[in-house]
């Protein structure tokens, strides 16, 4: 029986993309389903997810999953290899339980992934400013490089958390009369229905308040010229444009390819537009470009590597 396809996945913590490609990296259907941080919600149930799309994708093509030569899913979770390792052991247990094993089924970082899929087989960096922020680079030679990523307490830095918890912290201020006015006090009230220092404290430390969604009222506030949050987001670039010259200096490249990722840099607002007008003004040798592919053909990618 030929082995002639690869399977890619694309874990979130939300959703879980799959994509069945021939060996050539052609896709041949897609497929989502649940999330796959197994550190937040357990491998069984990520097992789950995994299997049912795998079985979907096949079917679909009437192919039996003998014929998957490589399956492989970078997902959240997956950085420490040892919590890669534990999500392929458990996933490999649950298949057996159903009556299936596969030819090779491989785990990674859905990071990994991404950078792969931006740049299959070629060098390339990944900024990913979301709610966390944290830059990937890949080298000629195949290695994966790393800045930032230490979550939301030592790192985070130019992300949405930090200038939601930035913007919040102005606010925390201006209540006090012991920093200036700003109109994210006002913005706060008008959105969130917060309007004195009692209300904020237990939103933040009782009811869990997101503090990554002000982010978008921070920029916001300094889109309106409010010179606080405008501040902000100037102290917040350059951190980010600090990330992208280190990896730079790790990566042997005279120019390096920039591939934006997450809500607070990859959509077009006040805040991206000023990161990016920084990386042209002072960072002439990096490059921004799209992906070529989604992270799930990244996975194939890698997939077909594992062979």
């Amino acid at each position: 029986m030929d082995k002639k396809y690869l399977i890619g996945l694309d874990g979130g913590g939300t959703k879980t993309k799959c994509v069945i490609t021939d060996f050539n990296l052609h896709p041949l259907y897609t497929c989502q389903g649940g999330p796959s941080n197994f550190l937040l919600i357990g491998t069984q149930k990520v097992s789950e997810t995994i299997l049912s799309l795998i079985l979907e994708s096949t079917s679909y093509l009437k192919v039996s999953p003998d014929q998957v030569a490589s399956i492989l899913i970078g997902t959240t979770g997956a950085g420490r290899p040892s919590d890669a390792q534990k999500l392929k052991d458990d996933f490999l247990l649950y298949a057996k339980s159903k009556g299936y094993s596969f030819n090779s089924f491989n785990v990674d970082s859905d990071a990994r992934i991404a950078l792969e899929g931006a740049f299959p087989g070629s060098p390339g960096s990944l900024l990913i400013a979301g709610t966390g922020s944290v830059i990937f680079g890949k080298d000629k030679n195949n290695r994966i490089h790393r800045v930032g990523g230490f979550g939301k307490l030592i790192g985070d830095e130019g992300s949405g958390s930090t200038l939601g918890r930035r913007g919040l912290n102005q606010i925390a201020k201006d209540y006090d009369g012991r920093g200036e006015k700003t109109i994210l006090t006002e913005i706060l009230k008008r959105d969130f229905g917060i309007s004195d220092s009692s209300q904020l404290i237990t939103e933040v430390y009782r009811n869990n308040f997101d503090v990554a969604s002000f982010a978008p009222k921070v920029i916001e506030a300094a889109q309106n010229g409010d010179g606080i949050a405008k501040k902000i987001l100037d102290e917040e670039s350059d951190e980010l444009l600090l990330h992208v010259k280190s990896i730079y200096n790790m990566i042997d490249e005279e120019i390096l390819k920039l591939c934006l990722i997450g809500g607070t840099i990859a959509t077009e607002n006040f805040y991206s537009k000023m990161f990016i007008k920084k990386i042209e003004q002072y960072l002439s040798n990096i490059k921004i470009v799209s992906a070529e592919n989604p992270p799930e053909i990244g996975a194939a990618f890698m997939a077909k590597a594992m062979l």
